[in-house]
């Protein structure tokens, strides 16, 4: 279902490396990188007001191709600097109605960067952060969760695919439960854009948060928020400018409409336009190839690293995706990546401080983290384990 060679021929760097590192900043295909590039170059010549201008075609088009990619109308799209910047618009305008007592659950694998948020506003706000417990295949219990939830619940934030792990959280299931009770869903996709599909309507959230970088492969610098039209007519950003909203007399304001009154007026043109050519790129290998041809690397570099001696695999979940985790007895992630890189072979790690509460439930070590992705070939993942065992 997909051309390997095909794509590793779009991706200039894939001959020099076997790269297993998609979870912290995916390879950008020869498209994008011309897309970026083109742009530069035209605001060289022209200045940037003339490049934007002249590239409003461009730019507009990646609203289109994000509303495709994750089945949504391109007003409910907000491109923006990065997730941080996109999930933080979404909770901190949230949180300006919260008061003392408000709760927000969130599940055990959940993100260090929306946990601090979350612990800012028990500060700030008085509110309760509640953690839903694991079930048996270590993800979100359901039966737990409706146990949580009351007229105090006022946000359900969930990490989709954690950065520590191959864990895939039962997303659609918690989006039915929180539209049965009417609360907000914030849905972090960070990890999960551009390996697994996503339908915002058949997850259930009001707010989607993701990057470009990563399994999207898209340029650094770029993310967006998908925010539901029902969602907008009664929530406010925390900051306003004057892209996101009108001045209209002396003493008031008119916010945009639609999803951009999450954006501010100055923004990465070039980037938003190559975010939005890898974006096509993933689009026209298709979002079930990609997934099920991770599916099946994944698959054979677990069973691979299961087998080494003194190697433990880490990940989590009923479901599980193209991020393999995995610790080694003798040696520290960082000492196991940098013996692979001499090698030509990239991985990334992952430490007690991405995702603090999964770490301390499971008691966790510091792990490597290796992510597959399309790309990649059969005798890399087997390259790979070879080297692992070789330590």
């Amino acid at each position: 279902m997909i051309d390997v060679a095909r794509a590793r021929a779009l991706t200039p760097s894939a001959e020099h490396q076997a790269y297993f590192y998609s979870c912290g900043a995916g390879l950008m295909p020869q498209p994008v990188l011309d897309a970026v590039k083109d742009h530069l170059d035209l605001e060289a010549r022209i200045g940037g007001y003339g490049a934007e201008e002249q590239a409003m075609p461009a730019t507009e088009a990646t609203y289109d191709a994000i509303a495709r990619l994750i089945n949504c109308h391109r007003d409910e799209v907000a491109v923006v600097e990065n997730a941080t910047v996109a999930w933080c618009q979404a909770f901190y305008g949230l949180a300006q109605d919260f008061r003392p007592g408000d709760r927000v659950l969130t599940v055990v694998a959940e993100y260090a960067s929306n946990f601090i948020a979350f612990l800012q506003t028990v500060q700030r706000r008085g509110i309760v952060v509640d953690v839903i417990p694991n079930d048996a295949d270590g993800q979100a219990d359901m039966k737990a969760l409706e146990g949580l939830i009351d007229d105090d619940v006022k946000l359900i934030a969930v990490t989709h695919v954690p950065t520590s792990g191959g864990l895939v959280s039962p997303v659609a299931q918690i989006g039915a439960i929180a539209r049965r009770h009417g609360i907000p869903y914030l849905l972090d996709a960070c990890q999960s854009a551009g390996q697994l599909p996503l339908d915002v309507e058949a997850l259930g959230c009001d707010f989607l948060s993701a990057t470009g970088r990563k399994f999207l492969r898209g340029p650094r610098g770029t993310g967006f928020l998908y925010a539901r039209r029902a969602i907008l007519e009664r929530c406010e950003p925390p900051v306003l400018d004057l892209h996101s909203a009108r001045w209209t007399a002396p003493d008031t304001y008119e916010m945009r409409p639609d999803a951009r009154r999450y954006e501010n007026w100055e923004n990465y043109v070039a980037g938003k336009i190559g975010l939005g050519v890898a974006v096509e790129h993933a689009l026209s290998w298709g979002l079930e190839n990609i997934a099920a041809r991770n599916a099946e690397l994944a698959g054979d570099l677990r069973e691979r690293l299961a087998a080494i001696p003194g190697v433990t695999l880490r990940d989590a979940g009923k479901h599980q995706c193209a991020i393999v985790t995995f610790s080694h007895d003798r040696l520290a992630p960082e000492a196991v990546a940098a013996a692979l890189l001499d090698q030509r072979i990239a991985i990334g790690t992952s430490g007690r401080g991405s995702t603090l509460i999964d770490f301390q439930a499971r008691d966790l070590p510091p792990l490597c983290r290796a992510a597959v992705h399309y790309l990649n070939t059969e005798a890399e993942v087997e390259q790979l384990a070879a080297a692992v065992a070789a330590l």
